[in-house]
């Protein structure tokens, strides 16, 4: 079951062509983009779909570019199951998700929740080696399932979210 890969050099690559995109689409001055999740960590384990955190002034905003955002290939989703987030998802010709895109307005706590992830990931690589792994046990063997796997990461990340904020706020304070 390959839900996740080796991470692929390439995808910073991909992450940095993809923003030029978005931005270029959207006027390039409104929308700030970030790399986020496990294709923006070095060395783990990922689904190859490249996630772009979108940070805006005001959600009403994106709400009126999904024109733009849709020439781009994305598909429209709303809040998806989070408030306060615009979500767009892009696939290739083949029907393979490629890119997701996570809008959210200036000053939400998911941006910060997802920053400090990556970072506190980044920083602490036996804390990623563990994610890692923890996804290459749930990928592995007979009964491997798609919900298995965001069933079984979801403990790991919700423990590992509380550390990463600590240490990225008292990383931002200083």
């Amino acid at each position: 079951m390959d839900f996740v890969v080796p991470h692929d050099p390439n995808w910073k690559a991909a992450f940095d062509t993809e923003a030029r995109l978005v931005a270029t689409a959207l006027g390039n001055t409104e929308i700030e983009l970030h790399h986020i999740g496990s294709t923006a960590i070095k060395g783990i384990l990922a689904k190859p779909i490249i996630d772009l955190l979108g940070v805006v002034g005001d959600l009403k905003w994106i709400d009126q570019q999904t024109k733009q955002i849709e020439s781009l290939g994305y598909e429209v989703m709303g809040q998806f199951g989070i408030d306060g987030r615009r979500y767009f998802r892009k696939s290739n010709a083949k029907d393979q998700r490629t890119h997701h895109l996570h809008v959210f307005q200036s000053g939400s706590v998911h941006i910060e929740r997802h920053l400090a992830f990556r970072d506190y990931l980044r920083h602490h690589t036996p804390v990623a080696a563990e994610y890692s792994a923890l996804k290459h046990s749930l990928t592995s063997g007979t009964g491997a399932s798609w919900d298995k796997y965001l069933d079984g990461k979801d403990p790991f990340i919700k423990a590992t979210e509380k550390d990463a904020l600590k240490w990225y706020q008292k990383t931002r304070a200083e």
